[in-house]
């Protein structure tokens, strides 16, 4: 039986730029894939972006769009700007359709953002294999 899982992740820009921050999104969303073997564009219900303050060159989701998720609904907001919060990242969160446990799903932090969820980053796939 089909259920929606949640699949989460994060990465660190360096730079806000349309470059970097479209490179940045789709490494992690390539990391996820890898991730997540079974993973396909058709079984996502919906894919939600966000981006600290200090990025504003680029909407992460063109980085899927361009990965052929054209049918996926997405959605880019701003993260909440908490004092002290790490600069710089990225983060997603996708609506999965599967049959997997939310046990089986692998979440991928990647760059600084693994300090941001050191439980879930050791599972990360390295990026020198992306």
């Amino acid at each position: 039986m089909l259920v929606s899982r949640g699949v989460r992740g994060a990465i660190s820009v360096e730079e806000d730029s349309l470059d970097s921050i479209t490179q940045a999104t789709t490494e992690l969303l390539r990391a996820i894939l890898q991730a997540n073997p079974s993973l396909r564009s058709q079984d996502l219900a919906s894919a939600f972006f966000t981006m600290t303050d200090d990025l504003s060159s680029a909407y992460p989701a063109l980085a899927a769009r361009q990965l052929g998720w054209a049918e996926v609904p997405l959605l880019c907001v701003r993260e909440i700007n908490v004092p002290g919060g790490m600069p710089r990242v990225i983060r997603v969160l996708l609506h999965w359709n599967t049959d997997l446990p939310q046990s089986d799903v692998h979440h991928v932090y990647l760059g600084r953002a693994a300090a941001l969820r050191p439980d879930l980053a050791q599972n990360s796939p390295p990026t020198s294999l992306l």
